[in-house]
C-alpha cells in the first residue's frame, strides 16, 4: 500500500449479518480484492507431521469461523488495527499431505512469494511442522530471528521414527540450520512430562529459555512480558504459538493436550505485553476443531491472531509516519 490508499476493512455488519457471507479472517477482503497487503492471512492445513491427534489440518478454516466476531477496534491496544494497514486474508497453501519433504518445500516458497511482496505473514495451521519452513523465509529477509515459542512442548526433539520433519522438531532443525538469533530464543507455556532430564539439556544447548506455565501463574504476565522483552531487544521477532499453550480448560481442540497450561487471558496479555517488539511475522498452529467443544478452542486462536495482528499494523503504521 502507499501512503494515500485507505485499507479496505472488514464487512460491516450492521449491512450484512456476522454469520453470512464466506468466512476470510475476521471478514476482512480476499488477498485477490486488494491486490496486495501489507499483513497477509495465510492458512496452511497441513498436519502429516502430528504424533498423536490429527485434524489440525482443518484449524485455519475453524479460525475463520470464529473470526466472525472479531470487531475493527481493539480496545486493549487502543487501535484500529485494519484501519492501520491493509489486511487481508490470503487463502490456503495447498501442501502434499503425502510426503512431508515435498510439503515442507512448497510452503517455504510460497511464504517467500507472499513476504517477498512485503507483506508480513499471519499463518493459521496447520500443525506445527509449518513453523520451520515459514521460519527460512522469514529468515531470507531478515536474517536470523528471534523466536518466542508458545507451547506445551519444547519442539527440539531430534526425530520421530526417523522423521527429521514432524511437529516435535521444528526449532531443533531452525537451530542447526542457522536462522534463529540463539541469543534471543525462548519457550513460554511449557510443562507436563518429558522423555528424560536429557530433553532439557539438549534444549539449553540451542540456546533456549523456558518459561514454564507455573512461572507464568506464580510470577504474573506483567513480569513474564517484561522479561521477554529485555531477551529480545530490538532484533527482528517471529512468535509462534501452539494453541495447546493453553490449558485444555481453554484449548480443548488441539493434539496433544497437557495438564495445567495457561489461560486463555494469560496467553493475551503476555502477547499484548510484546507490542513493543519487532514482530515481522507470526504462526498460530495445533488447533483441531473434532476435538473442540462451542469453538472454545478456535475462539481463543481467532482472538490470538487478532491481537498479533494488530501488533504488526501499528507497527507499519509507525514506521509509515517516520
Amino acid at each position: 500500500m502507499s501512503s494515500t490508499d485507505t485499507p479496505r476493512g472488514p464487512v460491516d455488519s450492521s449491512r450484512v449479518p456476522r454469520y453470512a457471507g464466506p468466512a476470510t479472517f475476521a471478514r476482512l477482503p480476499r488477498l485477490d480484492e486488494v491486490g496486495s497487503a501489507d499483513v497477509a492471512v495465510v492458512g496452511v492445513p497441513f498436519d502429516s507431521g502430528v504424533s498423536y491427534r490429527p485434524g489440525a489440518r482443518f484449524g485455519g478454516n475453524a479460525i475463520r469461523e470464529a473470526s466472525r466476531l472479531l470487531r475493527p477496534y481493539n480496545p486493549a491496544q487502543d487501535a484500529s488495527p485494519f484501519a492501520l494497514a491493509q489486511v487481508a486474508d490470503a487463502g490456503d497453501i495447498a501442501a502434499n499431505p503425502f510426503n512431508i519433504n515435498e510439503a515442507v518445500e512448497t510452503i517455504e516458497a510460497a511464504a517467500d512469494d507472499l513476504l517477498g511482496t512485503g507483506a508480513r505473514l499471519m499463518t493459521l495451521g496447520g500443525d506445527h511442522t509449518i513453523a520451520l519452513p515459514l521460519l527460512r523465509s522469514v529468515a531470507k529477509k531478515h536474517g536470523p530471528v528471534a523466536l518466542l515459542h508458545f507451547d506445551a512442548h519444547l519442539d527440539t526433539w531430534d526425530t520421530y521414527f526417523g522423521a527429521e520433519y514432524t511437529h516435535g522438531t521444528p526449532f531443533r532443525r531452525a537451530v542447526e540450520e542457522g536462522i534463529l538469533d540463539t541469543s534471543a530464543l525462548s519457550h513460554v507455556g511449557t510443562r507436563g512430562p518429558l522423555y528424560g532430564k536429557q530433553d532439557l539439556t539438549d534444549d539449553a544447548k540451542m540456546g533456549f529459555g523456558i518459561v514454564t506455565s507455573a512461572d507464568v501463574m506464580r510470577r504474573g504476565v506483567d513480569e513474564i512480558a517484561d522479561q521477554l522483552r529485555q531477551r529480545i531487544g530490538g532484533r527482528p521477532l517471529y512468535i509462534s504459538i501452539d494453541i495447546d499453550v493453553l490449558d485444555p480448560a481453554h484449548a480443548p481442540g488441539t493434539g496433544t493436550p497437557e495438564a495445567g497450561g495457561l489461560t486463555s487471558r494469560e496467553l493475551l496479555e503476555i502477547v499484548r505485553g510484546l507490542s513493543s517488539c519487532n514482530l515481522v511475522s507470526a504462526d498460530l498452529v495445533e488447533v483441531a476443531p473434532a476435538y473442540d467443544h462451542a469453538e472454545i478452542t478456535s475462539v481463543a486462536a481467532s482472538h490470538t491472531a487478532y491481537e498479533l495482528t494488530t501488533i504488526m499494523t501499528r507497527q507499519i503504521a509507525e514506521a509509515a509516519q517516520k
